[in-house]
């Protein structure tokens, strides 16, 4: 049972007519017993709750930051109509900070034998599934006073994917990689170029492009246009260890670089090169193999919705083992990890040689950009202090990324908002020198 505001101002009003003009126990039960009659009189009227239907449907899926619709249908099988307050109840993470209350909370009439939907709106702020909990019903009297309360389970899942935000990118390097692909007047040949057509020689052209053959057929000087290879392997390796937990701005590392994965995803599909995914720290946490190109971008989101830091240390062993099994052949890996010194020099640097012998290795590292406003505060002694740890930090990065780059890896270590524009640029040109 549940009482109303109403309710309480009726019990008021009659607490003041009993102390101000019937000031004994013939006063109360002449004002108490009318208002329990009618409350009870608005219980048993109300519409029963536990016989509500309850059904939903909507949004299965939505990108983080972007509003979800999620809809209930209630339908009245009994006599009585419904006039009802619901609460439709999702955990924390599924609002906007503030909007709970009044996107969870919706008042409606359903007539006898009758249904009526709502709609919920829900602004995830975490990556992740998101479940539905309780719907609870207060089913009102035609009076007002009192109703009958109950909660129903209606499961519903929302799974909030990456956001994508480096997708503004994507217009730009593509441009570049038509540029590649021989589809614009700007050819390219390269060590890994393949050859495309033949077209009529224009003053400026390579000569060393002329095919002498096809020339003397058509009496006129033809020379060959070359594009990129085609059907090249990426693995994308995402360390989910310690190290990808740190937080950079008001987000984790590994956010960064999902974004980052997500962009050269898209342009390298374009480009026809196959992808695939690896997410790793003691064990292997997800993997996407072999899709189909309409099929990669959808998979590999839905991947990464359900990823987040661990705690611990990245088995880099076991990490590497599984990419190369995951690439037999000679492919480009990509490796999005920290650029630390500790675990960087003792867990990965010992292994390069199984990587680079038949891979390229492209490494990816999100720094922080505080460090370079650390490393140039000055003015008292604490900013002293934290530019110098600043800059010593910077120097071991740099170190390690020298060290790594001696083993032949191509090193990024870029701020959140640029790791995925240079990762993508860093493909295009491996893509444009025939290293792929």
């Amino acid at each position: 049972m549940a009482l109303t505001g109403r309710t309480a101002l009726l019990a008021a009003l009659g607490a003041l007519v009993v102390g101000l003009l019937l000031p004994s126990w013939a006063g109360i039960f002449a004002v108490t017993g009318p208002v329990l009659a009618a409350v009870l009189a608005d219980l048993l009227l109300a519409a029963p709750v536990r016989t509500l239907r309850l059904t939903r449907s909507g949004d299965t899926s939505v990108r983080l930051g972007e509003p979800a619709r999620v809809e209930l249908t209630l339908t009245n099988p009994s006599g009585r109509p419904l006039r009802a307050g619901v609460r439709d109840a999702w955990a924390p993470s599924a609002w906007q900070p503030g909007t709970e209350i009044a996107a969870s909370r919706h008042s409606l009439r359903i007539p006898a034998h009758e249904r009526r939907r709502v709609t919920t709106t829900l602004t995830p702020t975490r990556r992740g599934d998101h479940h539905a909990h309780k719907v609870t019903i207060r089913s009102l009297g035609p009076l007002g006073l009192a109703g009958r309360q109950g909660s129903h389970q209606v499961p519903w899942t929302l799974r909030a994917l990456p956001p994508f935000n480096s997708r503004k990118h994507l217009p730009s390097r593509l441009a570049r990689l038509r540029e590649l692909d021989g589809r614009t007047s700007v050819l390219t040949r390269g060590q890994g170029t393949e050859f495309d057509s033949l077209r009529e020689y224009l003053p400026g052209d390579d000569v060393r492009s002329i095919d002498w053959r096809a020339s003397a057929r058509r009496n006129t000087v033809a020379i060959r246009t070359w594009r990129p290879e085609r059907d090249r392997h990426i693995l994308i390796a995402l360390d989910t260890g310690r190290t990808s937990a740190g937080r950079v701005g008001d987000a984790p590392r590994l956010d960064a670089s999902l974004d980052a994965a997500l962009l050269l995803t898209a342009l390298a599909t374009k480009a026809g090169d196959r992808v695939d995914l690896l997410a790793h720290d003691v064990r292997r946490r997800a993997g996407v193999v072999g899709r189909s190109p309409s099929e990669i971008l959808p998979a590999f989101t839905n991947a990464m919705a359900g990823l987040e830091p661990a705690l611990f240390e990245t088995d880099m062993r076991s990490l590497v083992s599984t990419a190369l099994r995951m690439a037999p052949h000679r492919s480009l890996i990509v490796l999005l990890t920290g650029l630390d010194a500790a675990p960087a020099e003792d867990g990965l640097l010992p292994l390069l040689p199984l990587l680079t012998k038949r891979h390229e290795v492209v490494l990816a590292s999100v720094s922080d950009p505080h460090l370079d406003e650390m490393a140039g505060a000055r003015g008292t002694l604490e900013a002293v202090y934290g530019a110098a740890a600043a800059e010593q930090t910077r120097a071991d990065r740099r170190h390690t990324a020298d060290r790594l780059g001696r083993h032949g890896v191509t090193v990024l270590d870029a701020p959140p908002a640029a790791i995925s524009p240079a990762l993508a640029d860093t493909y295009l040109a491996l893509k444009a020198a025939g290293r792929l």
